[in-house]
């Protein structure tokens, strides 16, 4: 058998929102999941490129080769 069900942790145990029907003793198996706090939503690429604060020249993009290789170097 397999349930989900809602519960309120009281600091020393978990208190099921709605009866369970289980004998006392029983063995079960518990995944915690916090109900009720959103995730975090991710950052685009270009958020997180801009958070960054990368340095570079403006052309960077378009004379990426001429930067890794050799040509002209970019102004400081």
């Amino acid at each position: 058998m397999s349930k989900t069900l809602e519960a309120v942790f009281d600091g020393e145990v978990l208190r099921p929102d709605e009866p369970i029907e289980l004998e006392p003793n029983t063995r079960v198996r518990i995944t915690i999941e916090a109900a009720g706090q959103p995730r975090a939503k991710s950052k685009s690429f270009l958020q997180t490129a801009r958070s960054l604060n990368l340095q570079g020249p403006p052309d960077w993009s378009a004379r990426l080769d001429d930067y890794l290789y050799g040509g002209e170097s970019p102004e400081p």
